[in-house]
């Protein structure tokens, strides 16, 4: 049975409601690591895609898509979905999106002539000689605020971070 409104509004939290006192489970969002890292790469990702987005009308899974092959060409989708934590599914609309733009080959894996691999076409090489130099760029100002051994020690604590999460 439905509350009318008057009665329904008088049970619900108001709009940024604190909870300190109640039995409900205490999460300080803003210093949650997960929440963090999600809103950090997010910004970041949104930075980048500014750069590229309009100029090759990719999308950020299509551009990771990218970035991947031309770094290591030869990898099916699920190898890339595995190497970005990227969702097979997304993934795999990327790459037929690519594919419909011929900036992605498929072939028949050598051995293995069930599996399909990717590369990059001359197409897809071309958007991607122009994307890493700006993307380098983009990284090297959203490290600015950070001294040569910041940075450093970022890397080494987001490898220590990373490494026990590695499949």
């Amino acid at each position: 049975m439905t509350q009318p409104a008057s009665t329904a509004s008088a049970h619900a939290a108001p709009t940024g409601a604190d909870h300190t006192g109640h039995d409900h489970a205490a999460l300080d969002l803003e210093q949650f690591l997960p929440y963090r890292l999600s809103v950090l790469t997010n910004r970041i990702s949104r930075g980048l895609a500014a750069l590229y987005s309009e100029r090759f009308d990719i999308s950020v899974t299509e551009w990771r898509v990218i970035a991947v092959l031309g770094r290591y060409p030869g990898l099916s989708a699920n190898n890339v979905a595995e190497r970005t934590a990227m969702d097979k599914v997304a993934v795999s609309r990327a790459v037929a999106r690519l594919l419909e733009r011929d900036l992605l080959l498929r072939e028949m894996h050598d051995s293995d002539r069930r599996r399909s691999v990717l590369e990059l076409s001359e197409a897809g090489y071309a958007v991607y000689d122009v994307i890493v130099p700006l993307a380098l760029e983009y990284q090297r100002n959203v490290l600015a605020p950070l001294d040569p051994g910041e940075r450093a020690q970022l890397a080494a604590l987001m490898a220590k971070l990373e490494a026990p999460l590695k499949d």
